[in-house]
């Protein structure tokens, strides 16, 4: 079995809601508040071509902070900085860091890959600061590739560059239309809550897939 991993609230924290109560408090100061801010500025069509990679850093920052009335040099220091903010979430990390080992003594797991919405900067950024991601055999980040999730063409060109069989190939995100959009394919699919609830679906398919290896 092939696992395939989103970062974003997977493997790393991601509390936009939170980001943004600390830039601009005056625009966030409840949750309602800090979530349609949050959907205005993330949701919107110019930070997804800032995930994608035909928008440049200092331009979404300059189009958000215009669009949304807020202050430039604050929105500067928002977005430089989530690289920073995006912590590894330990439990998840742990989780990867068997299914290494699973990995390496060919116990159902066939490959580690990852998946992940990205611009490039925080990518290179995550890449320079963890060393767990060396667990990984392969994976896509969308700021290098000029396609999002769920946009089809994401998943097959992981299935492309790395000989992925999609009934061989479970996705785990966060979100439920990224989850969909690989099941689609034939994949098989896990919306991620917690590394515990992860490990409570994952497991019994890397059981599945490891005696199927046996049998044959």
């Amino acid at each position: 079995m092939n696992v395939v991993f989103d970062f974003g609230a997977v493997l790393f924290t991601w509390q936009p809601g939170k980001l943004l109560l600390k830039a601009f408090p005056e625009r966030a100061a409840t949750k309602q508040d800090a979530a349609k801010l949050s959907h205005q500025m993330f949701g919107h069509s110019d930070w997804h071509d800032f995930d994608r990679g035909v928008l440049a850093m200092d331009a979404v920052i300059a189009r958000t902070a215009s669009r949304l009335d807020l202050p430039a040099d604050a929105m500067g220091d928002l977005v430089r900085g989530i690289g920073e903010q995006l912590t590894p979430i330990q439990e998840t990390v742990a989780l990867l860091q068997l299914l290494h080992t699973r990995r390496q003594a060919k116990e159902g797991v066939a490959g580690l890959y990852y998946l992940s919405n990205m611009p490039e900067p925080y990518a290179r950024f995550l890449e320079g600061q963890h060393p767990f991601l060396r667990c990984f055999d392969g994976g896509i980040f969308s700021g290098d590739v000029h396609h999002i999730k769920p946009q089809p063409e994401i998943y097959e060109l992981l299935e492309r560059r790395y000989a992925l069989r999609p009934a061989r190939t479970v996705f785990i995100d966060d979100l439920s239309n990224n989850v969909d959009a690989a099941t689609e394919r034939g994949w098989q699919g896990i919306r991620f809550e917690s590394a515990a609830q992860l490990r409570a679906q994952l497991w019994p398919m890397l059981a599945l897939a490891e005696g199927d290896r046996r049998d044959r």
